[in-house]
């Protein structure tokens, strides 16, 4: 059971959130659990949709962006993430379990894929401490500074969903994917 209330129907959340929440609907054909329960604020709310949206017209494929949210998941101990972007990963992004396992592992098995998540890993452990080493690797793998940015906010809008989760504990709505242990 969550520690804030997470409204049961789009009509009980506040009013300022109900559109956005009947968006989501829209979109996704149901409303997650993570979505009512950041209604409570329409502002973090709102907030989080516009980066989400922002992101999904970047230039990271959607299955980098399913990779990177998968490493970010099980670095940061969130069930919930981590069960949600399986079920993404697998039925909209059409990753298998092997690369799946990869990407909980904060790689890839695909060769360019692999230095974006490795990198957005390394930036999730060390708390953006990294080297001029490591970004030129990322470099060298093909992408560019603007896909470089697009990684670090893919970190950070992932951390915040994470975050939110385990500090409210918000019911996981998906098939149930068990965490490995927070790195």
């Amino acid at each position: 059971m969550s520690r804030i209330p997470t409204p049961a129907t789009i009509n009980e959340a506040p009013e300022a959130s109900r559109p956005l929440l009947t968006a989501v609907e829209k979109k996704f054909g149901m409303v997650p659990n993570l979505f009512r329960l950041v209604s409570n604020s329409p502002a973090a709310l709102k907030g989080h949709l516009d980066l989400a949206d922002a992101l999904g017209h970047g230039t990271l494929p959607p299955q980098t962006r399913e990779r990177i949210a998968l490493a970010i998941a099980e670095i940061n101990g969130c069930q919930y993430c981590l069960s949600a972007h399986t079920y993404i990963g697998k039925n909209l992004a059409k990753l298998d379990d092997a690369e799946i396992t990869a990407n909980r592992s904060g790689r890839s098995n695909d060769v360019k894929a692999d230095a974006a998540v490795a990198f957005a890993a390394l930036v999730a452990r060390s708390r953006g401490q990294v080297s001029d080493a490591d970004i030129a690797a990322v470099k060298a793998a093909g992408y560019d500074d603007g896909q470089l940015l697009e990684i670090v906010q893919h970190v950070a809008l992932n951390t915040w969903t994470n975050y939110v989760n385990e500090v409210f504990k918000t019911e996981v709505d998906f098939p149930r994917v068990n965490l490995r242990g927070a790195a």
